[in-house]
């Protein structure tokens, strides 16, 4: 399967941080960190296997697994019809032991929040700190948010990030809108494992482009 240069390093990334006080959530007292930061808190994915899906491509670490169960593509169709459940995920794949896995879920953005026109870019859905209520639960601790803007042909395409931990899993949480749709990529493990492989999850997650 053919590969793209990493997107990091390509296309030209604009991060813009926020320091967030959400009711819902409890934010670590080093949550606020600069560009230079985060950007250093990602790891070069080139060399990574890339995986396309449906309207997205994906960087997935070495020597994890393909989680996708063959009958996944195709699950409902032949009982359902047009009404045939969605897939539970586009795409997901996990470490050798199961405890680190880096999934892909594409939902109608209306299902996350009700608007009358059709989402084009996640701002549709609300500001980085609102957005935050949708994709992020409730108790959870926040550590970083990020705003990332990718250059495109036509102009720029925004990304929401989000790491957080509820119920000692840390997350990094990617999510972008095209075309009405919700593509969220989130990568986790144990906290205890946070500190050897986050660098490698939260790169996985970041590297999630919408095509």
């Amino acid at each position: 399967m053919c590969t793209q240069p990493n997107s990091i390093s390509r296309r030209q990334v604009f991060f813009t941080g926020s320091n967030l006080l959400l009711s819902q959530l409890i934010p670590k007292s080093d949550a606020q960190t600069n560009s230079n930061s985060f950007l250093s808190g990602i790891a070069n994915t080139k060399s990574w296997f890339q995986f396309y899906g449906d309207g997205f491509s994906i960087r997935v670490p070495p020597e994890f697994q393909d989680l996708t169960e063959p009958e996944d593509y195709n699950a409902g169709l032949s009982l359902y019809g047009d009404k045939a459940k969605p897939k539970k995920f586009a795409a997901r794949f996990a470490s050798s032991d199961g405890s680190e896995v880096l999934s892909v879920i594409i939902r109608p953005s209306n299902q996350l929040k009700i608007t009358f026109l059709e989402a084009k870019d996640i701002t549709d859905l609300g500001s980085l700190k609102e957005a935050a209520k949708i994709f992020v639960p409730a108790g959870s601790t926040l550590y970083s948010v990020r705003t990332i803007k990718i250059k495109e042909d036509e102009g720029f395409r925004t990304y929401y990030f989000y790491e957080f931990v509820r119920n000692e899993q840390h997350v990094a949480l990617v999510a972008g809108v095209n075309s009405g749709k919700a593509v969220i990529a989130g990568a986790t493990a144990p906290e205890s494992k946070w500190a050897e492989d986050g660098l490698k999850l939260r790169s996985a997650a970041v590297s999630m482009t919408i095509l």
